[in-house]
C-alpha cells in the first residue's frame, strides 16, 4: 500500500510539474498589457489558443497517468490504459474499466489530480479575463 501510494504522488507531481512548465509557457505567450487592448477576434484567438494549449497540457497529465498503468500491467493494453485514465481524470467514471483491487486508490488520486489541474486551468483563464477586462478599464480611463 504505501509503494503505492508513492507511485500516485509522483505521478501527482509529475501532473503539477507538467501544469507548472506549460502555463508558465502559456504567460510569456500572452500579450504584455500595453498590448493587452485588443479587439473581440484578437482575443477569440487568444482565448481559442490558450484553451486548445490547456488541454494538450491536460491530454500529456493524462498519458502520463496512462503509461504507468499500461507498464505496471493494470490495464490490458496502451488503449485501455489511456481510456481508462482520461475517463478517470475528467472524473466521467462510466466504469466499463477499472483497476485491479490492489490498484483502485490510484483511480481516485488521478481523479482528484484532474480535478486540482482542471480548477487551476479555469483560475488561470479567469486570471487572463480579468487582466483583460482591467487593461480595457484603464485604457477607457486614459481616454476620458
Amino acid at each position: 500500500m504505501l509503494a503505492k501510494t508513492f507511485f500516485a504522488l509522483i505521478l501527482v507531481a509529475g501532473c503539477v510539474s507538467i501544469h507548472a512548465g506549460g502555463l508558465s509557457a502559456a504567460l510569456r505567450w500572452l500579450p504584455r498589457r500595453r498590448e493587452f487592448y485588443a479587439g473581440f477576434w484578437h482575443w477569440t484567438g487568444v482565448f481559442s489558443c490558450l484553451a486548445a494549449w490547456m488541454i494538450v497540457l491536460h491530454l500529456f497529465e493524462i498519458a502520463i497517468w496512462a503509461l504507468f498503468f499500461h507498464w505496471n500491467g493494470t490495464m490490458p493494453d496502451a488503449a485501455s490504459a489511456l481510456y481508462f485514465s482520461a475517463v478517470t481524470y475528467t472524473t466521467t467514471g462510466y466504469g466499463d474499466i477499472v483497476l485491479p483491487r490492489e490498484w483502485r486508490l490510484l483511480s481516485g488520486v488521478e481523479a482528484l489530480t484532474g480535478i486540482l489541474m482542471c480548477g487551476w486551468s479555469t483560475g488561470f483563464f479567469f486570471a487572463v479575463v480579468t487582466r483583460m477586462f482591467d487593461s480595457h478599464a484603464t485604457e477607457d480611463l486614459g481616454r476620458r
